[in-house]
């Protein structure tokens, strides 16, 4: 599977430091909390080839995804696993140590890949300290990179003046019909890449007519087609999915060819947002 090089920046010299190469495709587990929903599903995605896992403390599913990477018998090495901090809990740079340590604990790993603040803290007061406890994560080696999730741009323009490096990654939804060009020039603008969520909009989208059409052009599923999209648009994308035959479908896409569609997914864009966005929050 292809990977992608990211890094958190230095602020003041701009060197790249604690690069790491991470796959260009994954499997997102929000909202698979029945018993043993998140671990099977995990166990068939490394089966069939996925290396990239993001969870969530607030998904209250990291201990299965730790259970399904000890059983699946593959080398740590080989794995990318990203976690969150969840919004309540970024209120202060020892919280941050704390919630990076309890995610730890839950995944049953020595590190974890990537770590991400889930949302901006409520108290735009916390920022600077929870990131700066994010940065200590980083320098004590509980994470191999630090990055955000659902940052906007003025939030990323704001860290400029209280981090010492900025974050390697921002997990956003994006979708062929929330394309956030401008979001994601920010994104590359301080050195970090675009980490999609929801690529199929919830499912909210998956019936689109032009969306069909296009798949039925290019000879794929309209999911498999979004998904590419969002791949070829520059962002790690990590769609959810439990059922087996979606996880096989979805990992279909990267063999995708988009050429010749441009206009069409270019049409889509409808400022579409089909769950929650802190990223315009204050």
């Amino acid at each position: 599977m292809e990977t992608v090089p990211i890094a958190n920046t230095n602020t003041t010299t701009g060197e790249r430091t604690h690069e790491v190469e991470v796959p260009t495709f994954g499997l997102g587990v929000y909202l698979m909390q029945e018993p043993g929903e998140c671990k099977s599903s995990v166990l068939h995605a490394l089966e069939k080839g996925y290396r990239l896992i993001d969870t969530a403390m607030a998904y209250g599913n990291e201990h299965e995804v730790g259970e399904a990477i000890r059983e699946s018998g593959i080398a740590r090495e080989e794995l990318f696993v990203v976690t969150k901090l969840r919004q309540p809990h970024a209120n202060s740079h020892e919280e941050t140590l704390e919630r990076c340590q309890q995610s730890l604990e839950n995944l049953g790993l020595d590190y974890m890949d990537l770590y991400l603040v889930h949302a901006p803290p409520k108290d735009p007061s916390a920022r600077p300290f929870v990131w700066q406890g994010m940065e200590e994560c980083l320098s004590s080696g509980w994470t191999r990179s630090v990055g955000v999730s659902n940052y906007g741009a003025h939030h990323l323009d704001a860290m400029v003046s209280y981090s010492t490096v900025m974050p390697s990654v921002n997990q956003i939804e994006i979708s062929p019909w929330l394309q956030r060009p401008a979001l994601r020039a920010a994104i590359a603008g301080i050195g970090a890449v675009p980490m999609a969520y929801s690529p199929l909009a919830r499912g909210h989208k998956v019936e689109d007519p032009l969306l069909g059409r296009i798949a039925e052009s290019i000879g794929c599923t309209p999911a498999q087609a979004a998904i590419k999209w969002c791949v070829d648009a520059g962002a790690i994308t990590i769609p959810k999915s439990s059922n087996p035959a979606r996880i096989e479908e979805n990992l279909g896409s990267l063999q995708v060819d988009l050429s010749g569609t441009e206009v069409d997914f270019a049409s889509l864009e409808g400022s579409y947002v089909s769950g929650w966005d802190p990223t315009s929050e204050p």
